[in-house]
């Protein structure tokens, strides 16, 4: 551990900490400067203009192209927030597209109960009724799932889910035992 003696403190600890830079997500960059700002935090990285030369020093030449007008006219203060606000604007589907696609192109796939409703549940955002989500997920579970869905009416949509992986993980060998038998 190294101690280093200053003005205000005479026995401060220094931890100096790497950043470890995610791979970008284009797809998902709210998230990927959430883990950014996790890495800050453990570098104790706290200055705007730091934060900010990290970020364009990691883009990939596609995504800074997309905000080259911050990046070559940064703001004079909050360069970091201008940064982040502008990539994750115009990277990120619009409320519209993805609200879209809620209602009309998500089906379960190979993907578990759960995690296709934490999907409907990211595409839907804020503000969307649960009730409403609710009826979509059940809509697109497999029919013997939403016959024992249905009668969980009261149940928590978080604990709907995890019982809905369950029913599925039982149905889904059963039907696989079947195929077998045939």
């Amino acid at each position: 551990m190294a101690q280093e003696t200053t003005e205000t403190s005479p026995l401060t600890e220094n931890f100096r900490v790497g950043v470890r830079i995610p791979p970008f997500y284009p797809e998902m960059p709210g998230l990927w400067f959430s883990q950014m700002e996790a890495q800050f935090t453990l570098a104790n990285i706290r200055t705007d203009e730091t934060k900010f030369f990290y970020v364009v020093g990691n883009l990939d030449a596609q995504y800074a192209a997309e905000v080259e007008d911050v990046i070559s006219y940064p703001p004079p203060a909050d360069k970091y927030d201008k940064l982040k606000a502008e990539l994750i604007k115009r990277l990120s589907a619009s409320r519209e597209k993805k609200v879209k696609q809620l209602l009309m192109h998500e089906e379960l796939g190979d993907r578990k109960p759960s995690q296709f409703y934490r999907h409907l549940l990211n595409l839907a955002g804020p503000g969307v009724p649960e009730e409403f989500l609710r009826t979509i997920w059940t809509s697109r579970l497999p029919s013997s799932t939403q016959a024992i869905i249905a009668s969980q009416s009261k149940t928590d949509l978080t604990e709907l889910a995890e019982l809905a992986d369950r029913i599925h993980d039982v149905v889904g060998t059963q039907c696989w035992i079947y195929q077998q038998t045939e």
